[in-house]
């Protein structure tokens, strides 16, 4: 394994970043005219505004927010695949949009909705043509193939056609090939969206374990709270566009995700349940859906309640919903003005 020093070191700044996108607009009754096709109309559409952050070497940091508040279009940009329209930013030391083919032999990044494999060819093909690309010696490209392919447990994979590999097999490969070339900074967007259970946790470990032993930075998106939980220190919250919170994983955890969202199928139907600290959001014979407030009362209070009424035949116990937690946020008189107070950053 390859062992870095992590000093306090910025790897990542961006000073006032924005992004506008022009939009075209239908006119009534004018569709399909000369005029609309000749002469259309725009309207500016501001995706991200004024956002101001910087990541240290070896921090693992999340970035969430709900669909649309601008988290791929900030990442888009400090990975140089688009250009602000105002602002600066820097990624170890080279402004992304200029340098990108410098910046890109010191970066990886994973985009869960986009993939680097080719999808007719094994995983193996696709390792051998980044080699090439990023110009990795033949000795030093088979001993860092050789270890990826043990952490990552691709061994039995790297001949079969991507075409054929599981959702959760595909990811692996994805984040192996853009840890191949050694990056400081791992970017990734979404990278555990539509896997189960258990090739997410294998995922996160896979990560955490990089961040642990390469020094490797890792900004992230994700809409699964556990992501943040289990991988980051440190989370950022964005929202039409710009930065609200920015704190402890920590601190987030204790003022904002008091809450859990507990489903549970009964053998029995019950007439109705009352507890304090529980809010029943659905309640359909045996079915219930219910909000538990871990500040006042256990998850296993509820449920043994529950079972002095009828038998748990099925338990499902999840986070709320990533904009149900920014709406508390913006509910609260502490997190000050738009841009974020930090309050630690690990």
């Amino acid at each position: 394994m390859l062992f870095r020093e992590v000093g306090n070191v910025e790897v990542i700044v961006a000073q006032k970043l924005g992004k506008t996108f022009a939009v075209k607009q239908k006119r009534p009754g004018m569709a399909g005219s000369l005029e609309a096709i000749f002469s259309p109309t725009f309207k500016e559409i501001e995706a991200v505004r004024d956002v101001s952050l910087s990541v240290e070497e070896g921090e693992t940091v999340a970035f969430i927010g709900p669909n649309g508040a601008g988290k791929s279009t900030t990442i888009k940009m400090l990975t140089g695949i688009l250009y602000p329209t105002s602002g600066m930013a820097t990624v170890l030391g080279i402004v992304p949009w200029r340098e990108r083919q410098l910046l890109s032999r010191e970066i990886g990044t994973v985009f869960g909705q986009r993939s680097q494999l080719w999808y007719d060819l094994p995983p193996r093909d696709t390792f051998d043509l980044l080699a090439r690309i990023y110009d990795i010696p033949r000795n030093t490209c088979r001993a860092r193939m050789s270890m990826l392919a043990e952490m990552f447990e691709l061994d039995e994979i790297m001949s079969t056609p991507v075409r054929k590999l599981s959702l959760g097999q595909r990811m692996r490969c994805e984040i192996a090939a853009s840890l191949l070339h050694g990056p400081r900074v791992l970017f990734l967007d979404e990278p555990t969206i539509g896997l189960d259970v258990v090739a997410k946790r294998r995922i996160r470990e896979l990560i955490r374990t990089m961040n642990r032993e390469e020094g490797v930075t890792v900004f992230l998106t994700s809409h699964d709270v556990s992501d943040m939980e289990e991988l980051c220190r440190r989370v950022m919250i964005i929202n039409h566009g710009q930065l609200i919170l920015d704190t402890a994983v920590s601190t987030l955890k204790r003022d904002y995700l008091k809450f859990k969202i507990v489903r549970v199928r009964l053998s029995d139907p019950i007439g109705g349940f009352d507890m304090q600290g529980v809010t029943v959001l659905k309640h359909k014979r045996t079915n219930m859906k219910m909000s538990v407030d871990s500040e006042i009362t256990s998850i296993d209070a509820v449920l043994g309640e529950l079972m002095r009424h009828s038998r748990i035949e099925d338990i499902t116990i999840s986070d709320p919903p990533t904009e149900q937690v920014i709406a508390e946020i913006y509910l609260r008189e502490d997190v000050g003005s738009i841009g974020g107070a930090s309050d630690g950053s690990s």
